[in-house]
């Protein structure tokens, strides 16, 4: 699919790319069906300006049935550049809501934003698509020992970068200690973690085995979040 996703960001053609299998997790069958590198090619995309001086592609993961509804309206309005929507096969748990869940998720339109927070928080964890709910598991674990979390998910660096320095700045704070999740490679998440953390992701091709045991083995996991956090505080 390469060329033909090439040529529309090219064109400016907004055609809209729909990926169902995002991860490692669909792996039963071997590591030739898991895209692990596929989301950071893709996400190049956002990095690069068409003629036009907009970024090239809108690449959106996003993070729950709410993020989703979200993505796809804005998929369906963007008449500009092409869309890639990047989506689970595995069942995702919906993230928590303060009030209205679909009403919060309306922020992914920015790219990035807080889901949870905690004042005087002592990390951010950052993530998109299902990982983010993995980071609520972790972040349960953290409070419980006295860590205050802030919990950030992030659909589209690339749309998050086009927002205001203000806006950038009060969600992900320069000098404040970060950790990322990501089932990509880390380094769809070190541009925005930079040194104030690390990233948690994958550096090799996976295995075959059901999701569940995959996410133990790889360490996907509340409980890996947690003592990841562990060591970086």
């Amino acid at each position: 699919m390469k060329p033909s996703i090439r040529i529309a960001a090219l064109m400016e053609t907004p055609i809209i790319f729909i990926w169902t299998h995002d991860a490692f997790r669909v792996g039963e069958d071997g590591p030739t069906h898991q895209p692990v590198e596929q989301e950071a090619q893709i996400r190049l995309m956002e990095k690069l300006q068409n003629h036009s001086g907009r970024n090239a592609m809108l690449v959106l993961r996003p993070a729950d049935v709410h993020e989703t509804t979200v993505a796809w309206k804005m998929a369906l309005e963007n008449d500009q550049t092409p869309t890639g929507l990047i989506l689970s096969r595995q069942n995702i748990k919906d993230l928590p809501a303060t009030g209205s869940r679909i009403n919060e998720a309306f922020q992914a339109g920015k790219g990035a934003y807080i889901v949870q927070d905690e004042e005087g928080y002592d990390v951010i964890l950052l993530a998109s698509g299902s990982e983010v709910s993995t980071l609520v598991e972790g972040a349960a674990l953290l409070r419980a020992d006295g860590v205050k979390v802030r919990i950030v998910s992030v659909p589209s660096e690339g749309l998050f970068r086009a927002q205001s320095a203000e806006y950038q700045e009060s969600v992900l704070p320069r000098g404040k200690r970060k950790f990322g999740l990501t089932a990509g490679l880390p380094v769809t998440l070190e541009g925005l973690v930079g040194a104030d953390g690390s990233v948690w992701g994958m550096n090799s091709f996976g295995f075959s085995a059901p999701y569940t045991v995959l996410d133990e083995k790889l360490g996907y996991t509340g409980q890996n979040v947690y003592e990841q956090v562990k060591k970086l505080l």
